[in-house]
């Protein structure tokens, strides 16, 4: 066979005469994207994304179809090809209808595969829904429990009757996973011999030293308290999260080589320089430990406390004496944290001061609903004016009396003193729980907000020193919820093994097909209420700091799982179009018009076709007449109406298509899904 020698990309090719360039290509490690070719299947040319250009030839090549001549030099990757290439991929993507991935992903900040492992866990596969989980959260048992769930809020189940109840399935499919014998262990790549130190071990800490130590990297984890976990240990009730839950976590990334060291204060113990001459990358995270200001007069008392010193002293076992009448201000998780623990520690009368209603509490609306179960008192449209002392010590609390005015920056309508209107409340102890800050001690060098928090860049957290990446609660924004902090860990995780391996830190966000669905759309679906989770008895407890959760039972979590309507497409990982649609930026809006038809059909017995995502490739119409020999599959319409439709002659064309199924093989997107 003569041989010619064809360069591709700035390769040289060796092949034989008479190959497509699209072969070459494929036979040299060079990937030319396309959505239409199959070497099993004769040449199309449909899709307009496998374009080359060659040198000295005017116009673009489609690779599939070009049959290669010695001595030709051919990119896949100039200014041209990718515009042509980029225009191709958003008239497909504009008319495609069909979500990549479920809502409840999408709006989880990990973006952890929610659907995923829920199938898992209404599959009875706790450990596979673990491994899922994992990907993104390396403390499912924990956050699982604490997590206020933003992603339920996004559920579409809630467009049938309510959402599904992700949070805490997660947290069953993780504590079945921890008892049992043998729990799900990632696999550490082989050691780059680079080592990351991190100083913060709380979610984001921990997140971020699970993923880096899975990358090959030597961590090292440097923690200012006795145990790990920062807020989660410190911050968190026991009865929302027994600290041996957490504790299991903690240990099994400790078991994959991390190295952990508590009662190490940077700046006393040993200092940031140190720390960062000591290893090749530093992340810090030592989240928000200081408490807000109120800004009353009288904050100096004795009995003023802030929410997470009240808070973690009674985590360590350090109850103070608050006395019998405790005020707590604020109408956050934290708030609501501080004051069902001040009834815990034998407070008879708590209050909750907050400025604006229960409706704009940030607070959910379960914890303030709870904390009213265990005796505490709302005190709504109030606001410390002045915290009235006796000796030195607490003796009351003067509150202004508010009102809503007119909606602030955040759309929330702000809260406007009415003149002249106060009440005052005995008082024994006052709780600040209305925000936290970062406290710089031992890190001045790092640059910081005009806020005060650590400026760190949002794509990769590399702050203004060189190999120094920040993440969590102490950068840009401040304090927020615990998945915020892992999201961000991840991110840091990512951008610091790129950067210790010397690539490019350089990751945009994804594009994904998202598809707009209303209620009616859904109106066919069974009802089936979400899963009611049992909790103990108030009036049990209020007098002790036992789980208030009693957990899913095995029935209730894989029926509560089995509710989910799996919005994601079932193709997503392995889908070629949503692959290419990445490799650019692409903004198929601006193509924006008439689509087709969108439909799903299941007359082809074991499979369901989705024409919303059908891309009119014809490779399962050429697939059924090349290589099952059967023709069962069509072109209908004319123009842009054209879709695809099966056409039966008879029962015995049922039976075939059953047992054959090489159209969905073929399909390089999820139009076509084997059920079953």
């Amino acid at each position: 066979m003569e041989q010619i020698k064809v360069t591709i990309n700035g390769k040289e090719c060796l092949a034989n005469k008479g190959e497509t360039v699209l072969n070459i290509a494929a036979a040299n490690g060079i990937e030319i994207p396309n959505l239409c070719y199959n070497g099993q299947l004769k040449l199309y040319g449909a899709c307009g994304l496998c374009l080359v250009e060659g040198e000295g030839m005017p116009k673009l090549m489609r690779a599939c179809a070009t049959v290669a001549a010695d001595g030709m030099v051919l990119s896949s990757e100039t200014p041209r090809v990718k515009k042509a290439r980029k225009i191709a991929l958003e008239l497909i993507m504009s008319d495609h209808e069909g979500d990549c991935v479920a809502p409840c992903s999408l709006n989880c900040p990990a973006h952890t595969d929610i659907q995923g492992y829920l199938k898992a866990i209404a599959n009875g596969d706790d450990k596979e829904a673990v491994r899922i989980i994992k990907e993104k959260i390396p403390i499912p048992a924990s956050i699982g429990r604490v997590c206020p769930h933003p992603c339920e809020s996004h559920c579409r189940r809630r467009l049938v009757e309510e959402p599904l109840s992700v949070a805490y399935l997660k947290a069953f499919a993780a504590d079945n996973d921890l008892a049992s014998s043998e729990p799900y262990t990632a696999v550490c790549e082989e050691s780059t011999g680079k080592k990351v130190a991190i100083i913060g071990g709380g979610p984001a800490g921990l997140t971020a030293a699970y993923y880096l130590r899975l990358s090959g990297h030597d961590v090292t984890v440097y923690e200012a308290m006795p145990e790990m976990g920062g807020m989660l240990r410190y911050g968190i009730p026991e009865y929302r999260l027994p600290k041996a839950v957490l504790a299991k976590e903690v240990e099994a990334i400790a078991k994959l080589g991390v190295e952990m060291k508590n009662n190490v204060k940077v700046g006393k113990d040993i200092s940031f320089e140190e720390i960062k001459n000591g290893a090749d990358a530093v992340l810090v995270t030592v989240g928000a430990w200081k408490g807000s200001s109120m800004r009353c007069k009288g904050e100096e008392l004795e009995g003023v406390l802030s929410g997470i010193d009240f808070l973690r002293e009674v985590n360590m076992g350090n109850i103070p004496e608050i006395g019998k009448n405790v005020a707590v201000v604020g109408g956050g998780n934290t708030a609501m944290d501080a004051c069902r623990t001040a009834v815990r520690c034998g407070a008879e009368n708590v209050y909750v001061i907050y400025r604006r209603t229960r409706a704009e509490a940030p607070a959910e609306d379960i914890e303030i609903e709870e904390a009213i179960e265990e005796g505490v008192e709302f005190l709504f449209l109030t606001n410390p004016d002045e915290i009235i002392g006796e000796n030195g010590k607490v003796k009351a609390v003067k509150l202004q009396i508010m009102e809503l005015g007119e909606p602030d920056a955040s759309g929330r309508r702000k809260p406007v003193p009415v003149e002249g209107a106060f009440k005052t409340l005995d008082v024994d102890t006052v709780i600040s729980a209305i925000g936290q800050k970062y406290a710089p001690s031992g890190l001045e060098a790092i640059g910081t907000t005009g806020w005060g928090t650590i400026q760190a860049d949002e794509a990769t957290c590399l702050t203004d020193i060189e190999g120094v990446f920040a993440a969590g609660d102490a950068t840009n924004n401040g304090a927020s919820i615990a998945i915020d902090a892992i999201a961000e860990a991840n991110i840091a995780a990512r951008a610091i093994n790129a950067y210790l391996l010397g690539m490019p830190m350089d990751f945009p966000k994804p594009y994904y097909s998202e598809r707009n669905v209303t209620a009616e759309m859904l109106a066919d679906r069974e009802k089936k209420a979400r899963a009611v989770m049992s909790v103990k008895n108030p009036e049990y407890r209020k007098h002790n700091f036992d789980a208030v959760l009693n957990g899913f039972t095995e029935e209730q979590a894989r029926n509560e799982a089995k509710r989910c309507l799996e919005c994601g497409c079932h193709d997503f990982k392995d889908c070629r179009l949503i692959k290419y649609a990445n490799f650019d930026p692409i903004d198929p809006a601006r193509l924006a018009g008439e689509k087709h038809e969108c439909f799903k059909e299941t007359r082809l017995v074991t499979i369901e076709r989705d024409q919303g995502k059908c891309i009119l490739c014809n490779m399962c119409v050429r697939a059924c007449k090349e290589i099952a020999g059967e023709s069962i599959l069509g072109l209908v319409g004319r123009g842009f109406k054209t879709v695809i439709k099966p056409e039966f002659e008879g029962s015995e064309r049922i039976s075939v298509c059953k047992d054959c199924r090489k159209c969905a093989e073929v399909c390089p997107t999820g139009a076509l899904k084997i059920l079953g």
